[in-house]
């Protein structure tokens, strides 16, 4: 969401089709041995004092005003909804990446706290309706274009939070650690991280039925803006014909409101030339645009886990993501426990398929998944050390093995669960197929 590009600048020669098949190729699928890794945690804001008011839109800018003076290794951006993010820079190892982001986390805090303000780690707002904090171009362009499909668009810009884990793309050889494998893993295994960390059962003071809202409203944006392409043996090839085919979002003007065209998909615009030429520059804003929950950028970035709770919540996923994609054993581990899971996708692309329907709405509840996470939470544990973890992190992952992924649940039955008063864990419910209702009342008694 904070991809942010400058709007157009001097003229540029338009690109082909062909050209933008050739680009995207070679820019999106950086191979070699996996060597860096990143984050961006993205944390919503809340009043220390009464957490379910509003932050008003001035006490906001006050803050980051302040934090605009903070020094920071990772970047730090605010979304549409007034919500941050930091963004690590890459880091040759968990620990490293671990040690830069908790210091600025820490700062940022620090900071925040002068305002009376404090961090918020959950998937979806539980109590506020979406409300844009940021008014630019970028953001105008994408209310308009999002709105067309529905609400979730708004809930998915001004609402909601994540923890993005980024990847090396692999090798460009075969194997546990080979681009195309990796390319495999991250759309299965990350229906089995979806599950594990799902965490924004609530919108409104109320349950959706779903333990990932969050990953609801991204299914409710749609397959063209939301959605992976299809699974090919040729990941470049797959990615360049769904970028071709994504609808445009808009088209940058230097002056006044941006163009937010209606059913043009960037392959017509390279062929029509209208409103004006696509350039390289436009496509590169083009791919900006698109959300799928694994997006290529070189390397690959995994969007699918909500947001943790608690301040070091954010360090499990990453360091789990991390073991079970940069450890050979642990990856080939994953591989093999998640294989069958390829049946339930039923080849759609995710997350619009059942796999990835039932991970949102069950959670570690479906019993595949569970089993899976299981297999898949032992492997991180064994590949840690071997990634250099210190027993801090490899004990954050165990505490949190033991507390969910043993017992089949997820940080959002913990929610469910103070909201009805009760620790009492519920029985798991069935995967009837389909897609389930946005507001199903079949909550788990």
């Amino acid at each position: 969401m904070s991809d942010s590009v400058s709007g157009c600048t001097e003229p540029r020669p338009a690109v082909t089709e062909a050209e933008v098949e050739a680009l995207v190729r070679g820019i999106c699928f950086k191979t070699g041995p996996p060597r860096a890794l990143g984050v961006e945690v993205e944390w919503l804001v809340q009043e220390l004092q009464k957490p379910q008011l509003p932050v008003t839109p001035e006490r906001l800018e006050a803050a980051y005003a302040a934090l605009s003076t903070v020094p920071l290794r990772s970047v730090l951006t605010v979304e549409p909804g007034g919500q941050l993010e930091l963004s690590s820079p890459p880091a040759a190892s968990l620990m490293e990446c671990i040690g830069t982001v908790s210091a600025d986390l820490d700062a940022v805090r620090a900071t925040l706290r002068e305002h009376d303000l404090g961090l918020l780690g959950i998937g979806h707002d539980p109590w506020h309706a979406p409300r844009r904090f940021l008014r630019e171009p970028r953001y105008d362009a994408m209310e308009t274009c999002l709105d067309r499909t529905g609400p979730a668009g708004r809930a998915m810009m001004c609402t909601s939070a994540s923890v993005q884990v980024c990847l090396d793309a692999g090798f460009e050889e075969p194997g546990p650690l080979g681009h195309v494998r990796r390319w495999w893993l991250a759309h299965h295994l990350g229906a089995v991280l979806l599950a594990a960390f799902a965490n924004s059962p609530l919108a409104g003071h109320r349950p959706t039925g779903w333990l990932s809202t969050r990953q609801l409203r991204w299914i409710q944006i749609g397959a063209g803006r939301a959605g992976a392409p299809a699974l090919d043996v040729d990941p470049r090839g797959a990615w360049a014909r769904h970028v071709l085919d994504a609808p445009v979002m808009c088209v940058r003007r230097d002056g006044g409101p941006w163009d937010v065209p209606e059913g043009l998909s960037f392959r017509e615009w390279t062929r029509s030339g209208s409103p004006r030429p696509p350039t390289r520059d436009d496509l590169g804003y083009h791919m900006t645009t698109l959300f799928p929950p694994v997006r290529p950028r070189g390397h690959l970035e995994l969007r699918m886990i909500d947001a943790q709770p608690g301040d070091e919540g954010w360090i499990v996923p990453l360091a789990v993501t991390a073991a079970l994609f940069d450890d050979p054993e642990a990856a080939e581990t994953a591989y093999r426990a998640v294989k069958p899971l390829a049946e339930r996708a039923m080849s759609l692309p995710a997350p619009h398929n059942p796999l990835w329907l039932d991970a949102a709405r069950y959670g570690l509840a479906d019993r595949e998944l569970h089993e899976v996470a299981v297999v898949c939470f032992a492997a991180a544990l064994r590949a840690l050390p071997r990634l250099g973890a210190g027993t801090e992190v490899t004990d954050a992952v165990a505490a949190y093995q033991d507390r969910y992924v043993t017992r089949g649940r997820c940080p959002a039955d913990d929610l469910l669960d103070r909201l009805r008063g009760t620790d009492l864990p519920r029985s798991r419910p069935r995967s009837t197929g389909g897609i389930p209702t946005p507001h199903g009342k079949d909550f788990r008694t």
